[in-house]
């Protein structure tokens, strides 16, 4: 199975990018679990709320690859968890960490700044520069990773034919 991850800043369209592509390829895709918890928190989240968070992203990763055929579609992953912990909390939980190492995925597609901010009540940092601090960010962590990435940009459906491209040339 090729695991396809769809990563980027928040506002950047990679909710729409994964359930696009889950479409166009008739793959499951793995919602980001983050909305799903904190909607249901009733207070401000935390820092182990965040150890939550990533094992939910993962129990839910595992149970809809065993659905997949030829794709999975992850909308997110750990590092949005990690990149969000270092940043609010100037830490992130060694299980994390460890998950990051251990877990492997064939694409990464970084979503990137160039649509408009969209307004949610989860989303936290709409400043230009933020957005713009946030995306430097992602494309240190993907290099220092050495995974095999690509920056998705323009329209959606810009995005989505370039997502499909550089998927079908896999």
């Amino acid at each position: 199975m090729y695991k396809i991850v769809i990563i980027g800043p928040e506002s950047t369209g990679k909710s729409s990018l994964s359930e696009a592509l889950s479409r166009h390829f008739d793959e499951p895709w793995v919602p980001e679990y983050a909305r799903e918890y904190l909607e249901g928190l009733d207070r401000p989240y935390r820092y182990e709320d965040l150890l939550q968070i990533a094992r939910g992203q993962i129990r839910a990763e595992d149970e809809l690859a065993a659905q997949a055929k030829e794709f999975l579609i992850c909308d997110t992953d750990l590092r949005v968890i990690k990149i969000w912990s270092e940043h609010k909390y100037g830490n992130t939980d060694p299980w994390i960490k460890q998950q990051i190492k251990e877990r492997s995925y064939d694409l990464y597609l970084l979503t990137d700044i160039d649509i408009p901010w969209q307004e949610d009540p989860l989303r936290e940092h709409p400043d230009p520069e933020l957005r713009i601090h946030f995306m430097a960010q992602y494309e240190k962590e993907l290099d220092i990773s050495g995974v095999p990435w690509v920056k998705i940009s323009g329209s959606e459906t810009n995005r989505l034919e370039s997502a499909i491209q550089v998927i079908n040339k896999r």
